[in-house]
């Protein structure tokens, strides 16, 4: 044994190859501090010892390097920036030693190899991953730069134009595609990884493969003519400045730093991309992506433990076809578990069916599928009008009309047909769990389980536990939505539950600024391109439905009357009773067509505007930062009464919930993050000028004790 540590062994093979093996304690592997300074060290020891003529880089683990430990940025980050270039500096002393060893170098990677890891393996000379690899750069996605060399040698081996493309997107790579841009050398079955990267070594040291060369061009200015380099990164900017906007600088920066190190060597080059990292690793934008990754990892980590108490489902059963049940039917079956689809009526089941084999074949149609796939998901759903074909379930998922009485009889009804311990969850946004527990004779067994519309696209479900729910019944629910694929945040009952009840005071918000006359599509403007939500409340209501919207708010205001009651008419009474329900009859408050692409189009309605101006009076400009404040405030005090309610858990979860229940601007971290940033004291000043428009803009008593004591909801 050449050198051991807790995370690094290094042992002498024959033919003088020495292995140099990440085993961290934990299941994977991960660059922390402690695994960098045993990186530098083994180094030393292999570099001290005179028999080693080749290295070979490998893991005991089921990955290679998952990448840096993202625990420890938020507090690294925090540190000044010259100790912030310190470690940065050492950090890349490593990486340069291991690129510097004066012999041939390879690394046999299995699994992920992301981030720390990925720039890792850029560093030796050679690359051979198993077909089940999976290599990146995913730092933009956290709003930095990859700050171990990334943006340095990747573009050295692969070429300005492929590296741009890696590093901005943050996507991984398969191995076919990195190997046909020269990102790795070989792909091999995992059982033969080892002995290919021997034998590479071995042809390394006969002069068969030319290491020295390929070292030297890492090493190197980037070689761009000058016309070429301008037409490189002017198209990367126009393409990155698209996908990214200005909310979201990293991937601009990334594109800079390429641009700016291409006629500098190896050394200055990296100096260049540390002053970047540095820069990036201090604003908002990275605390909040860094945040929203741990809260992501924290839920996670909470499902995996309600795993251990979960029954197995390995059948499961879907209640109400249409749409949203042949969405629940396509994300159960794609993920192994079938399900049977369960309705009244053949042509509900030919819907829910249609919708299923829809999904799958845009999938087959853009390469993420194939049709054999296709039709092992379609036979795991089975349509049935008869409730015997439920008999052998082990959770049912009630997803018919939303309505209690009708969702009360199909409960009842249920019961009769399962067995003792099945699990009956109903899909409702608003309707009380523990109002639908009264039809059952065993509420323990039931909870709500709230899907999000498109069910294949949005990645929340909400957990609902009522009362009386079991935490065996909560625990396997969680488990069945993380085997769906899905991010499952638990949250107690009450009128909206958590995401619904936060959203509808944002409506309010909206619907205040149209009572006094503001313009829905300024407003939309002001909440898409300033604030950085994916749609303005105006859209984002035609999307929901402007039915469903009048139905929920009805709900919101009976349970929250002294905050979400209301005095006469709002924009969305004036919708509905208008019979201008958004984008599913083509009308709401804009007008719907369809594209060449078969995609909807918004257009300007003039007809809205004559429906609310006689209303509410002439149009009346708003400036940006009030109509920020009005749609917002509401929001924000909502989800924080929600945790003191003990209605979600922690501000991980709520926030979470937010990004990706209804996609709150990521960049922005979710509420409690946006709190702490702003200060939760700035906040409550703030709200306090808005107070006079009623209960839903006013702070909580103990929002204003946290501000007085200078307090935060995420603890540093």
């Amino acid at each position: 044994m050449i050198y051991q540590s807790p995370t690094i062994q290094v042992e002498l093979l024959e033919d003088n190859i020495a292995k140099l093996c990440f085993n961290a304690q934990g299941s994977v592997n991960k660059f922390d501090r402690e695994t960098l300074a045993s990186l530098d060290a083994a180094l030393d020891s292999i570099k001290q010892n005179t028999k080693v003529k080749a290295l070979m880089l490998t893991s005991a683990k089921s990955t290679f390097i998952v990448g840096a430990d993202i625990t420890e940025f938020l507090s690294l980050f925090k540190q000044d920036d010259a100790t912030l270039l310190t470690w940065v500096e050492q950090a890349n002393a490593v990486f340069n030693k291991l690129e510097d060893l004066p012999f041939p170098t390879i690394s046999a990677v299995n699994g992920f190899a992301l981030g720390g890891g990925f720039e890792t393996i850029l560093a030796t000379d050679l690359r051979v991953v198993d077909t089940n690899t999976r290599i990146g750069l995913p730092e933009t996605k956290l709003g930095i730069i990859p700050g171990f060399g990334g943006t340095v040698r990747l573009p050295r081996i692969i070429g300005a134009d492929n590296a741009l493309e890696w590093i901005t997107s943050g996507k991984d790579q398969r191995p076919a595609d990195a190997l046909k841009v020269g990102a790795i050398d070989a792909v091999v079955a995992p059982e033969d990884l080892e002995a290919s990267a021997i034998q590479m070594l071995k042809e390394a040291l006969d002069g068969s493969i030319d290491w020295q060369a390929r070292r030297t061009l890492k090493q190197s200015p980037l070689m761009l003519p000058k016309l070429e380099a301008l037409m490189c990164f002017s198209t990367a900017k126009g393409m990155v400045f698209s996908v990214a906007g200005k909310h979201y600088p990293a991937p601009m920066a990334a594109v800079n730093v390429v641009e700016q190190a291409a006629g500098l060597g190896r050394d200055d080059a990296l100096k260049v991309e540390a002053q970047a990292f540095i820069k990036l690793a201090k604003t908002e934008v990275a605390q909040a992506l860094i945040g929203i990754f741990l809260n992501d990892q924290y839920v996670k980590a909470k499902a995996k433990k309600a795993g251990k108490l979960a029954h197995d489902v390995n059948q499961a059963a879907v209640l109400g076809a249409g749409i949203m049940g042949g969405g629940i039917a396509y994300q159960s079956a794609s993920k192994g578990t079938p399900i049977v689809m369960k309705d009244i009526a053949q042509p509900a089941l030919d819907l829910g069916l249609n919708e299923a084999a829809k999904i799958l074949t845009v999938q087959v149609a853009r390469g993420r599928s194939t049709p054999e796939k296709m039709a092992k998901v379609l036979n795991h759903i089975t349509p049935s009008l008869d409730y015997a074909a439920i008999k052998n379930s082990d959770i049912v998922v009630e997803a018919v009309v939303e309505h209690p009485k009708v969702k009360a009889t199909v409960l009842a009804e249920v019961e009769q047909y399962v067995s003792e311990d099945a699990i009956i969850a109903s899909n409702t946004s608003t309707i009380s769990i523990n109002l639908l527990a009264k039809s059952l004779k065993k509420p323990e067994r039931f909870c709500g389980m709230h899907f999000f519309n498109p069910v294949h696209k949005m990645p929340l479900v909400e957990i609902i536990r009522g009362e009386h729910s079991s935490e065996e019944t909560i625990a396997t629910v969680v488990a069945y939505a993380s085997k769906m694929g899905k991010t499952p945040i638990v949250v107690n009952d009450c009128p909206g539950f958590f995401v619904n009840r936060v959203l509808f005071p944002y409506f309010a918000g909206f619907s205040g600024l149209l009572a006094e006359g503001a313009d829905f599509a300024a407003v939309d403007k002001v909440m898409e391109k300033q604030f950085g939500w994916p749609m303005g409340p105006a859209y984002l209501l035609d999307v929901v439905g402007l039915d469903t919207g009048h139905h929920a708010q009805a709900v919101m205001a009976e349970g929250f009357p002294d905050r979400m009651g209301k005095n006469g008419k709002d924009a969305i009474d004036i919708m509905f009773e208008n019979k201008r329900l958004g984008q599913k009859n083509a009308k709401g408050f804009y007008a719907y067509s369809v594209d060449r692409r078969g995609k909807p189009k918004k257009d300007i309605d003039p007809v809205s505007y004559e429906l609310l101006s006689a209303e509410f009076g002439e149009l009346k400009a708003f400036e940006s930062d009030d109509i920020i404040a009005r749609c917002m405030i509401p929001m924000i005090i909502e989800t924080v009464r929600c945790l003191e309610e003990g209605i979600i858990a922690s501000p991980a979860e709520g926030d979470m919930g937010l990004v990706y229940g209804i996609g709150f601007p990521p960049f922005r971290g979710g509420v409690f993050r946006y709190l702490d940033t702003m200060g939760v004291a700035n906040f409550v000043a703030l709200a306090d000028k808005y107070a006079h428009l009623g209960g839903l803009y006013q702070v909580t008593d103990a929002m204003r004790e946290l501000a007085a004591n200078n307090g935060s909801y995420y603890q540093a």
